[in-house]
């Protein structure tokens, strides 16, 4: 079951609103922004370096999808081709 599949009597809980909830419960949501740019700067240098635009960073089991310099999504890394379908997919 994908984490968007589970059952819920409640209301749907948008990203947004996750992401207040978190920054409103003392999580420092900007340490942890911080931290997974630290983590892929070497990477995203390399990307840089040879035009920029669009890339895949994969890293302990997940892929970043990076898009003129931002990242867009976080995936698991579970396939090769999942990770080519992920820069085909634009929202």
């Amino acid at each position: 079951m994908k984490p968007r599949e589970t059952l819920s009597i409640g209301p749907r809980v948008s990203d947004h609103a996750l992401l207040r909830f978190l920054q409103r419960a003392g999580m420092d949501v900007e340490t942890v922004r911080a931290s997974l740019s630290a983590q892929l700067a070497t990477a995203h240098s390399a990307i840089a370096k040879m035009g920029g635009g669009e890339a895949l960073i994969v890293i302990d089991g997940l892929t970043y999808v990076v898009r003129d310099g931002v990242v867009t999504t976080v995936l698991p890394s579970t396939h090769p081709a999942d990770n080519a379908r992920a820069l085909r997919h634009r929202r």
